[in-house]
């Protein structure tokens, strides 16, 4: 099942089967900008408890032309401290964590978190 996209501004997420997806548009170079901006839509927008278990996590960022000089793992550690206390209590729950750069039509940043299975 997958329901329809909450949110109408930079960041937007839904219910991806067992999971959640989240998709943040555009890039910059600083990854610290992203804990405020995906924090905030979370306090705001999403209507969920975190829930215990093992969690599994993808994070891709797509960019066009040269990619962004920016640490993926910078990059995953501001991502996972937004959404801890949404999706999971704490990252220590994260018993996978895939984080990937690739060439893209568009630069965006796209989170799945679905339960280990």
């Amino acid at each position: 099942m997958t329901a329809g996209w909450t949110g109408i501004g930079k960041v937007r997420a839904r219910v991806h089967g067992e999971g959640v997806e989240i998709a943040i548009d555009g890039l910059t170079t600083q990854a610290k900008y992203y804990k405020p901006l995906v924090y905030e839509f979370m306090r705001k927008e999403w209507a969920s408890r975190p829930s215990w278990g093992d969690f599994v996590v993808e994070i891709r960022m797509e960019h066009v032309g040269d990619p962004p000089h920016i640490d993926l793992d910078n990059l995953a550690k501001a991502l996972l401290d937004a959404i801890k206390g949404y999706l999971f209590h704490d990252d220590a729950q994260v018993a996978r964590l895939l984080v990937e750069r690739h060439e893209g039509e568009r630069e965006r940043i796209t989170i799945r978190v679905f339960p280990q299975p």
